[in-house]
């Protein structure tokens, strides 16, 4: 059994809603009814061809995102919510046209390795945006007594960004993404998915980004095969985040200095411009992650991994995962200060690390390095890094 309103206390109660979720941070808010996001059949046909990859609890829960009640079954309303995540620094540090290329370097100094904006903070967004959508919900419930919610953050299969567009926030960029002509398209989207039914906003129509390619030219791994058709297995935020195994060596070269995710499509975007960054603290730039050190990512214990990043979103790819990344960032820097960390993880126990410490050493010419280890190394893929490194 649903909860319903009169028609005056639907709006009322959608207005007041609306002010409570910008109170409580959200800078942009929507609400459409529940039914099938016109993106479905796009999405089937995207998993359909492979464009996923790794991300296979998509795959398993496909039928479910074709309606929100695959999340709440009495839902009957989506509201939808949008938190700027950009700190200050974050956007006077990016350099447009040049997104992607490495931070001249010198012998003594440590090769820097970025990390994408949302990660900048070290803060984990979906419990701090989790924790902002409980309140939100028990105003809901404190308004509506009986009323039915669950909020959705990123983990849920829910279509977040064809319900965005449903309920007003903005349109889809030729880089997939959710762009909005006040706030840009650094958001994060959140839901909370209820029974009760408001006054709906109108869907957001038009697209406004023209004849502007920039963000399909500027991305260096070509991970648009289409405009507003991303594959993900050649997209750096997948690379550096989802993949487990080891990146496939013609993509490495152009991960470039991106230790965690990747940023150049927003930040060539123009609608990126003008949008103000967020004055939330937990989203401003902490000094070791903005940027960050590479080597010292590389020379990591499991304990420093686990104290500094534990509850961030740098945790995702684990230790392994993040010191592979580092290890290629250092190779594409071309800075033979980076070669002692090389030779120290060409020896760890991760063979993950060694093959991608491997291939730095070749590019940085680290010869007597790769040949003392071929004498070592047992596993057949670091092996095989190993001799292609040396030429064979």
């Amino acid at each position: 059994m649903f909860s319903t309103t009169t028609a005056q206390g639907s709006s009322r109660l959608t207005q007041d809603l609306k002010a409570e979720a910008q109170l409580l941070g959200f800078d942009l808010v929507g609400i459409t009814p529940a039914a099938t996001p016109p993106g479905y059949a796009s999405f089937l046909d995207w998993l359909a061809r492979g464009y996923a990859g790794e991300m296979s609890y998509m795959e398993r829960r496909k039928e479910a995102y074709a309606h929100p009640s695959g999340v709440l079954p009495a839902v009957k309303s989506v509201v939808m919510l949008g938190m700027n995540y950009r700190g200050v620094e974050g956007r006077e540090s990016r350099v447009e046209g040049q997104p992607n290329s490495p931070q001249p370097s010198t012998l003594n100094s440590q090769p820097s390795a970025k990390v994408a904006a949302y990660a900048h903070g070290g803060t984990d967004y979906h419990d701090f945006i989790r924790e902002r959508l409980k309140r939100l919900a028990d105003f809901l419930h404190e308004r509506q007594p009986g009323c039915v919610t669950r909020g959705v953050v990123d983990t849920a299969p829910l279509l977040e960004r064809d319900f965005a567009r449903l309920a007003g926030l903005g349109w889809f960029g030729k880089n997939t993404l959710l762009i909005n002509k006040r706030a840009g398209s650094f958001l994060f989207l959140a839901g909370l998915l209820t029974d009760v039914i408001f006054d709906y906003d109108p869907p957001h129509e038009k697209q406004h980004c023209g004849t502007c390619t920039r963000c399909l030219d500027a991305c260096p791994t070509d991970a648009f095969p289409q405009p507003g058709v991303l594959d993900a297995t050649k997209c750096i935020s997948y690379l550096t985040i989802e993949l487990k195994g080891t990146i496939p060596e013609p993509l490495r070269e152009g991960i470039g200095d991106w230790l965690f995710g990747c940023d150049i499509c927003q930040d060539v975007c123009p609608w990126n411009r003008k949008a103000k960054p967020t004055e939330e603290p937990a989203f401003q730039p902490r000094p070791d992650l903005s940027p960050a050190d590479a080597i010292a990512v590389l020379r990591m214990s499991s304990k420093d991994f686990d104290e500094r990043f534990r509850k961030t979103p740098l945790s995702r790819p684990g230790r392994a995962g993040l010191q592979r990344n580092a290890a290629i960032v250092l190779g594409n820097a071309g800075n033979a200060a980076a070669i002692p960390a090389l030779v120290e993880a060409i020896q760890g126990d991760e063979p993950l690390v060694r093959g991608a410490a491997a291939w730095s050493l070749g590019r940085l010419e680290a010869k007597s390095a790769l040949v003392e280890r071929l004498e070592h190394e047992t596993d057949e893929e670091v092996l095989r890094e190993i001799r292609r490194a040396l030429g064979g």
